[in-house]
């Protein structure tokens, strides 16, 4: 399960998962973020913050969830992972090969500086 919360302002998704990854949490977050993109072309920034990463719920769950990254990185500036975990924290040096955003490790109680990056237009 994902909580979610898209800053229309800033263009910033925040996603938090509470528990396994469950194929419905992408298609609720692209009926979220696709109408924003289309009328802006792209988020500013994506922040994961998670104490640890609950993996997925079931197969049907991950290819939903690599289908939604396929579908959409490239239209997202930067992401943030907010977190303690070692598999989360070394993530953004893994995916920086496969995806076009700006990836970026942030400690888990550094949320506020994670949000100032993903808003800065300077990299």
């Amino acid at each position: 399960m994902i909580q979610h919360e898209l800053r229309r302002d800033t263009g910033i998704l925040i996603v938090t998962p509470q528990g396994p990854l469950e194929k419905t949490d992408f298609e609720m977050l692209a009926r979220e973020v696709d109408p924003y993109i289309e009328a802006k072309g792209r988020l500013n920034g994506l922040m994961v913050q998670a104490k640890s990463f609950p993996g997925w719920h079931d197969f049907a769950a991950l290819v939903s969830h690599l289908k939604f990254v396929k579908d959409h990185h490239q239209r997202i500036a930067k992401v943030a992972a907010v977190t303690d975990n070692g598999f989360l924290s070394i993530l953004p040096s893994i995916v920086k090969h496969f995806v076009r955003a700006d990836v970026r490790h942030f400690d888990y109680g550094d949320k506020e500086n994670a949000l100032k990056w993903l808003g800065s237009h300077d990299d």
